[in-house]
């Protein structure tokens, strides 16, 4: 169970979350980076310096190509030219970003915060129905019926993320209340106290049992679209054998084989058929069983 995250966070922000549990842990916990460095990065001798030396260099360039080392006059005018091109390159970059990325992770943590969850905010209960919760979903959203737009792909897309972070939101709270309880019962409870805890334990029960039936919706829609997903990878296998059909039949009659083992053949096309049944009534159940959730 990674990082879940609220689907109304931009994209990219939910993948930069989603990419650093363990640091945002830390960040939880009251870790905070060092700041990004207030000084810019040095590149090199300033435009000023540069402006400000060039006299000094002709004079001093001039005087050894009179001379006899004209030669060294030459490769410092390479030297100080290469310097002066660089210089102007250099001007036109823009700036790098010198934040370390625990920075950038550390302020969107801030920015989002409450708009996302980490495994540290379920106690085993809630993590368990959690993980249910994401293998349903997960083994939906990677079907092909569901990538073929056989079910309503778009609205999956978009509603069973929102499932998710519903029924995780729920579990954390109910994560956190049933570790106060806990808290509580092992410091004593008073016997004034007593009476308002068996109310305050029916509450907490009820509210699983609310969460763990949207989980158990979802685990019967993933179902249903298990059921779909079979009939379609067979009907795809049937429809592979069948376009085969002629070559078989031609090697029975030319071999002189059995000519009842055409029909057995021929039934490939009755199966097609039946599987082909059985993936609209498999869409059809998870239709409604779709339709069911939104409830």
């Amino acid at each position: 169970m990674g990082v879940v995250v609220d689907p109304a966070v931009p994209p990219e922000v939910a993948g930069l979350l989603r990419a650093n549990a363990p640091l945002l842990s830390r960040i939880r916990a009251g870790w905070v980076p060092p700041a990004a460095a207030a000084e810019p990065r040095r590149r090199g001798p300033s435009g000023a310096v540069l402006l400000a030396a060039t006299p000094v260099m002709i004079a001093l360039m001039a005087v050894l190509l009179a001379g006899p080392l004209a030669p060294a006059g030459f490769i410092l005018l390479g030297m100080y030219v290469f310097v002066v091109l660089v210089k102007i390159a250099s001007m036109s970059e823009v700036p790098e970003d010198d934040r370390p990325h625990e920075r950038t992770v550390y302020e969107q943590a801030r920015w989002y915060d409450g708009r996302f969850l980490l495994h540290d905010d379920f106690d085993h209960e809630a993590g368990k129905v959690l993980a249910r919760a994401q293998r349903a979903i997960g083994s939906v959203l990677r079907s092909h019926v569901n990538a073929e737009g056989l079910l309503d792909d778009a609205r999956n897309a978009i509603m069973l993320p929102a499932q998710e972070w519903e029924i995780a939101r729920l579990l954390a709270k109910l994560s956190a209340l049933r570790m106060e309880h806990r808290d509580l019962l092992i410091r004593g409870i008073a016997p004034e106290v007593a009476a308002v805890i068996e109310p305050l334990e029916r509450a907490l029960a009820e509210s699983e049992s609310a969460v763990v039936a949207r989980v158990e919706a979802l685990e019967r829609y993933a179902g249903h679209v298990a059921e779909a997903e079979r009939a379609y990878h067979a009907r795809a296998q049937i429809e592979e054998l069948r376009a085969k059909l002629p070559r078989y039949e031609e090697l029975l009659a030319e071999s002189g084989a059995d000519a009842q083992a055409v029909p057995e053949i021929d039934r490939l096309s009755e199966d097609a058929d039946t599987l082909e049944r059985t993936l609209r009534r498999s869409v059809r159940s998870a239709h409604e069983a779709f339709r069911y959730l939104e409830s």
